[in-house]
């Protein structure tokens, strides 16, 4: 009887081993780039914001700009299909880690908070604040303090509102937060806030001469925050590799500088 025992109790612990590392095995090769190459598409988060992403139509239909032409060329690498999904900006983590979406691709700042949180990849695009405001408005607000009692907004959850909220340019002013960039633009156009604090590349691609915002002007000697763009993947994914790699791809034949040039963004290309 003990020598019954004895094998059922080995049996047992081999099997318990076994099971152990067949666990660790399931373990180490998950893999959120298998995730999505099974799945068959790559789900981008972003907003609405010229010239990175917009619609081209009234109707809403063709959604085109820089991000988008991007990430159609990294998909392609890829071997996956974009599907572009419009998300609140100040809950795209959540949105990320809960699978809603697989990468934040929309002139995302990489900070070191948000290396801490998300894997990001290489620095794709140079960018910085700026303040913008009514062209005729451009010189008196051109030094610090001269928005005192004036309204400024920026949109929640972003480098702008970092900057319109903690830089001492803005000291005195009464600040709000908007839903999007595009939203920081229309409260200027309309007179219900004085300036806005937004992304250089979107003042390059949305104010001035041709476009619905000729009133509205780049004030030049107030940018702020000089950073870098990059795409947001869930900590740890080795998705980020990948799409590494694809860019790397798309500089070295060109693809990506033709993009950018295309959107007036060639000089803000990071390609070393």
């Amino acid at each position: 009887m003990k020598k019954v025992l004895s094998v059922l109790l080995a049996a047992l612990m081999a099997f318990t081993v076994v099971g152990a590392f067949a666990g660790c095995s399931k373990e180490a090769t998950d893999s959120d780039f298998a995730y999505i190459k099974e799945k068959g598409t790559l789900v981008i988060g972003m907003t609405l914001f010229a010239p990175m992403d917009y619609y081209a139509d009234e109707n809403e239909k063709e959604l085109t700009g820089f991000e988008v032409e991007f990430g159609k060329a990294v998909c392609e690498k890829l071997g996956v299909t974009p599907e572009f999904q419009v998300i609140s900006w100040e809950a795209k983590e959540s949105e990320l880690n809960a699978k809603n979406i697989d990468c934040i691709w929309n002139g995302l700042t990489i900070t070191p908070e948000r290396q801490e949180s998300m894997s990001i990849s290489d620095a794709y695009m140079a960018n910085k604040q700026v303040l913008i405001t009514k062209a005729e408005n451009a010189d008196k607000y051109a030094q610090a303090g001269s928005l005192e009692g004036k309204i400024v907004v920026a949109e929640k959850e972003s480098a702008g509102e970092e900057v319109a909220t903690t830089d001492q340019f803005f000291n005195g002013c009464s600040y709000t937060a908007v839903d999007s960039m595009a939203k920081a633009m229309m409260e200027v156009k309309a007179g219900t806030a004085d300036a806005a604090v937004i992304d250089y590349v979107t003042g390059i691609g949305s104010l001035g001469e041709g476009t619905d915002y000729e009133d509205i002007a780049i004030v030049e000697s107030a940018s702020f925050a000089d950073e870098e763009y990059g795409i947001a993947f869930r900590k740890g994914s080795d998705t980020t590799a990948e799409v590494n790699k694809a860019i790397d791809e798309l500089i070295a034949d060109g693809t990506l500088q033709k993009i950018a040039e295309k959107y007036k963004l060639g000089e803000q290309l990071i390609v070393d």
